[in-house]
């Protein structure tokens, strides 16, 4: 795991200069504090901090061919680097150590830019061949490590947050769009970024530089892969349950101690149950986090796991500091980003980052076997649809509107409001509503009147993926547009940022391309039959894991922001909720944002994620002086 960073020039005779390249790559020492890397050549130079995970002795942060023309650095794991090492070798390749960044210039000697299709892992890349004056940018499938670029100056700049770009003097604006994005869905959506001259790189796409002229194509994708029929459901279980434990023992090897994250749900205790079975006597170390709300708190689930299986569990409850967000998660995150779980995932960080290095979490099982409640809405909105709009769309709004609001986890009221309030859109619309925080219209009311004009609706980043996924069925369509967006930007997004502002490393199993290949090649029907969410891991699973934690329902990982923001972080809404602050920044009026809050404090409405949202924006406007 490390960050990287680095600069191609139109002008082939530019020399790269290694101070800015330090800068630039100084900007990302949490992110590799154990060694780092600089490569200044003529039309290009590339960066590289380091968290020595595989051969810490003899790794090089800038790898090399056997004659230097082609440079490599990344960020991230190879999980087959051992395979392709091996068939290199026969092929006559001389690599010098073990580490796994060395297979990339060699299999770029002998594939071309198709390279990156034989990489199994985890990864952000770039690679420049000196003699073609070819620059390449490499993200991963499913997008687990993030890569910036921008385009400005004759010059293409690259790293792995956005303040490497501004350290090597990237020049920025806000995008308004960005900021309407973020309101709707708590992070910014898609390639944009927050900053109109800065995007990011799709994840499994490549960019190509040179000579001033780029491209970026995507090198694999799920849309159009052939799907299975006549599978019956016991040979899938048993299927899955083999690709899981595949997965868990590929993503096993470090050099260093290995953790994983219990939560007491379905993918976190299947991947600890899978490592159980891969390594029979082996210590494993959990780590979970809780709360004092009963209603958030899974750390009973958790221990039970861990005592299934032997593990030597660790677990702490959240107690939320206001310093702990203004000095410690809001610079691992370069963008506003407002997902609640962001802080119990800080917190676990921090917790698991005191005994190991690398950490295997559950993360991605809820897309690819369809894990989220809101795939039940989908197939109750169906049948909603078809009942008389007397009832659905006047008397259930009018009643639900007189239903008291709880501060309590996911209760039934706020589902309902939720499900009445989207359930008779189009399909792909409501699927992408039951996430929004603030619609259109209600956007419309906290932006400045003067930013709207510019704006397009955000549901224009999810609807080419659902358009995309129209090969599959129902269920699987959802499950696409949902991996390519929600997964990417928010929830594989939210643990790199925590985790890597700890120095923690963080595989996620569950999202190795055969088993992610596997999962969509499956109809709906076996992967939630009826209206019972991921039916088909708890049916692979349910031999070898606790009954109660089979049977129980869907939870998710969340915090008990409504009470925090009454609580603990009431000085952060006071120092930055405030006029004065809002009126400089320039995007949000004061007056609604106002009201939200003094009906959050009276308790006649919870508006804990519209004003989490509002702040983190607010925050990050103060930190980067992005005023308008």
């Amino acid at each position: 795991m490390c960050g990287i960073a680095g600069i191609a020039y139109t002008d082939a005779a530019v020399p790269a200069r290694p101070d800015v390249l330090r800068a630039a790559c100084a900007t990302l020492r949490h992110r590799g504090p154990d060694d780092d890397g600089v490569y200044a050549g003529h039309g290009a130079g590339l960066a590289v901090r380091r968290l020595a995970v595989i051969d810490p002795g003899g790794g090089q942060p800038v790898v090399r061919d056997e004659d230097g023309a082609v440079r490599a650095i990344l960020n991230g794991e190879i999980y087959n680097h051992r395979r392709l090492r091996e068939d290199l070798v026969r092929r006559g390749h001389r690599l010098a150590s073990h580490c796994d960044t060395e297979v990339i210039p060699h299999l770029y000697e002998e594939y071309g830019t198709d390279f990156a299709a034989h990489l199994e892992g985890m990864f952000a890349i770039a690679l420049w061949d000196e003699r073609r004056r070819l620059l390449c940018l490499v993200r991963d499938r499913l997008g687990v490590k993030p890569l910036y670029y921008a385009v400005q100056a004759g010059r293409i700049v690259f790293g792995s947050e956005i303040k490497a770009l501004l350290a090597a003097d990237v020049k920025t604006t806000v995008d308004p769009q960005a900021i309407s994005d973020f309101l709707s869905l708590m992070y910014v959506p898609g390639s944009r970024s927050i900053f109109a001259q800065v995007r990011k790189l799709s994840p499994a796409s490549m960019l190509t530089w040179q000579q001033g002229r780029y491209t970026v194509k995507p090198y694999w994708s799920l849309a159009g892969r052939p799907q299975r029929t006549g599978l019956s459901a016991r040979r899938a279980a048993g299927m899955l349950r083999e690709l899981v434990t595949e997965s868990v023992a590929a993503q096993q090897p470090a050099d260093v101690p290995v953790g994983y994250f219990l939560s007491g749900g379905m993918d976190s205790s299947s991947v600890v149950a899978a490592a159980r079975a891969v390594l029979p006597d082996a210590e494993l170390k959990t780590f979970s986090v809780g709360f004092t709300d009963p209603s958030y708190d899974e750390r009973t689930a958790a221990a039970t796991v861990a005592r299934q299986f032997g593990c030597d569990h660790t677990e702490a409850v959240v107690r939320p500091r206001a310093e702990d967000v203004a000095d410690g998660l809001l610079s691992g995150f370069d963008e506003p980003f407002a997902d609640p779980s962001m802080v119990p995932t800080y917190y676990l960080s921090q917790l698991a980052r005191e005994q190991v290095t690398v950490v295997l979490s559950g993360d991605g099982g809820d897309e690819i076997l369809a894990g989220y409640l809101t795939y039940t809405a989908d197939r109750l909105a169906r049948h909603y649809r078809l009942l008389p709009r007397a009832l659905t769309a006047e008397l259930m709004p009018l009643l639900l509107r007189h239903v008291h609001e709880s501060d309590r986890r996911m209760t039934w009221q706020f589902k309902a409001r939720r499900f009445v309030s989207n359930a008779l859109e189009s399909p792909g619309r409501s699927h992408y509503l039951w996430r929004v925080v603030l619609s259109e219209e209600r956007k419309a009311r906290l932006l400045h009147p003067d930013l709207l004009a510019a704006l397009t609706d955000t549901y224009s980043s999810h609807a080419p993926h659902y358009h995309a996924g129209r090969g599959f069925d129902p269920l699987t369509r959802f499950q696409y547009t949902d991996t390519k967006v929600y997964l990417a930007d928010d929830v594989l997004t939210k643990v790199d940022r925590a985790a890597m502002a700890h120095a923690l490393e963080v595989r996620v199993p569950l999202l190795a391309t055969p088993l992610v290949e596997f999962a969509f090649s499956l109809p709906g029907r076996l992967k939630m039959p009826g209206y019972q969410p991921k039916r088909l891991m708890r049916r692979a699973f349910a031999d070898v894991l606790p009954p109660e934690i089979v049977r129980a329902p869907k939870r998710g990982f969340n915090a008990p922001m409504a009470a925090w923001l009454r609580g603990p972080y009431r000085p952060l809404v006071d120092a930055y909720l405030g006029r004065e602050v809002l009126d400089r920044q320039g995007f949000l009026r004061f007056a609604e944002v106002d009201r939200l809050w003094r009906d959050h404090l009276a308790g006649t409405g919870d508006h804990s994620r519209e004003l989490w949202a509002v702040l983190m924006l607010s925050m990050w406007a103060e930190k980067h002086r992005a005023y308008r």
